[in-house]
């Protein structure tokens, strides 16, 4: 009994997740974008592509702290030549930092807006765009049916979507496949000379559909992202690296 009952609910999961446009990555089949433990998360141990990517910038730290992170992440995705579109009201990323991060600055193109509705409006256009290799738009906050209607486009394109939402106090439901937060912490120096170190983050998967929610400790170095295994504490708070 017990086990038909399970069954059914996971038939009923399944069936939910399908109507929401969610496609489980097929394991061995995608490419890691190398964030190690984290991927695991995921279903199937994979970062879903083609999807919408819900994440939370409540200060100007985690704002940093999440364009670092998510250059990383771009850097992945825009391998081959792919081309990056970054939609906002008040562009705040310098672009040539992308190249920190093995990111060509020429192949992101910045589109300026003057309201909200018309980063939302961007965004959903180019999300239906097949050669694109990622969209990201920042705004204050995103509905229920906004981010449903950017899902939709995503399914017909299979282009990978980023929101980076900054009101918290307006935090309703969305459609995203995931929602994060990226905070700051001391970077790493290999040889303790002064300046700016490798940049650490603390990675909060808050929900993740389908998936196990989590928090883990990255940095980027020279060869990528490296899951943090040293004692945070010993790093002086004056390299403190936000991005």
């Amino acid at each position: 009994m017990e086990n038909s009952r399970a069954s059914l609910i996971s038939r009923l999961q399944g069936d939910i997740l399908r109507w929401q446009g969610f496609q489980a990555p097929v394991a061995g089949k995608a490419k890691s974008m190398g964030l190690g433990p984290l991927e695991l998360a995921f279903p199937n141990g994979v970062f879903p592509t083609g999807s919408i990517h819900e994440m939370l910038c409540p200060t100007a730290e985690h704002t940093a702290s999440t364009a670092g992170f998510l250059s990383g992440l771009l850097a992945t995705l825009m391998a081959g030549k792919g081309v990056c579109l970054w939609i906002s009201t008040s562009r705040k990323l310098f672009p040539t930092s992308l190249n920190g991060y093995e990111v060509e600055a020429d192949r992101v193109i910045f589109v300026d807006a003057r309201r909200e509705l018309d980063v939302l409006w961007a965004a959903e256009e180019a999300l239906k765009c097949e050669g694109l290799a990622a969209v990201v738009a920042e705004v204050a906050e995103i509905s229920f049916a906004q981010s449903r209607r950017l899902q939709l486009a995503v399914e017909a394109s299979r282009v990978t979507g980023f929101i980076l939402r900054n009101n918290l106090k307006k935090l309703t439901p969305t459609v995203c496949v995931a929602r994060w937060q990226i905070k700051p912490l001391p970077s790493r120096q290999e040889d303790e000379l002064p300046g700016v170190g490798f940049p650490q983050w603390q990675v909060e998967l808050l929900r993740v559909r389908n998936g196990n929610p989590g928090t883990w400790k990255l940095e980027w170095t020279d060869t990528g992202f490296m899951p943090v295994e040293e004692n945070l504490a010993a790093y002086p708070e004056q390299h403190l690296n936000v991005g």
